[in-house]
């Protein structure tokens, strides 16, 4: 594997991450959202088409390698039902999507993250829409 190779975090350790890293070592996650505030608050660029991550399970154990293939920047009230269908948590509507993404990005966790205990999302707040595909999956660590 490539060292050079970046981490992939999806959301904070515990049950939200191990359900998420299921999903995609099952392949039925291919997409994700992220904040561009998140992004310049931690002064990290945006995701690139055809970069490659390992994808960190909720002990930071590297469980996968997924790679980029689409990246768009829209308002989180352009968000499309096809997205939320390929984040692989069962949402069967953008309302439902949106609802549980505003629960987190509201939560005291991801506030505390960005710096900004009062932080809030609308229509216009501008995310991250990445797609990806699953390229390995890594074997366990020898015990």
């Amino acid at each position: 594997m490539d060292l050079d190779v970046e981490p992939a975090y999806f959301a904070f350790p515990g049950p939200l991450r191990d359900q998420l890293v299921g999903a995609i070592l099952t392949g039925a996650k291919t997409s994700t959202s992220g904040l561009v505030a998140d992004y310049e608050h931690h002064n990290e660029p945006l995701p690139q088409v055809g970069e490659r991550s390992v994808v960190m399970d909720s002990q930071d154990r590297p469980v996968a390698v997924i790679e980029t293939t689409e990246v768009r920047v829209v308002r989180l009230g352009d968000v499309d039902l096809q997205h939320a269908i390929d984040e692989g948590e069962g949402f069967e509507s953008v309302a439902a999507w949106r609802a549980d993404h505003e629960d987190f990005w509201h939560s005291a966790e991801a506030r505390a993250d960005l710096d900004d205990p009062a932080f809030t999302v609308d229509d216009d707040t501008l995310m991250v829409a990445k797609r990806f595909r699953l390229v390995e999956i890594l074997p366990p660590p020898p015990a």
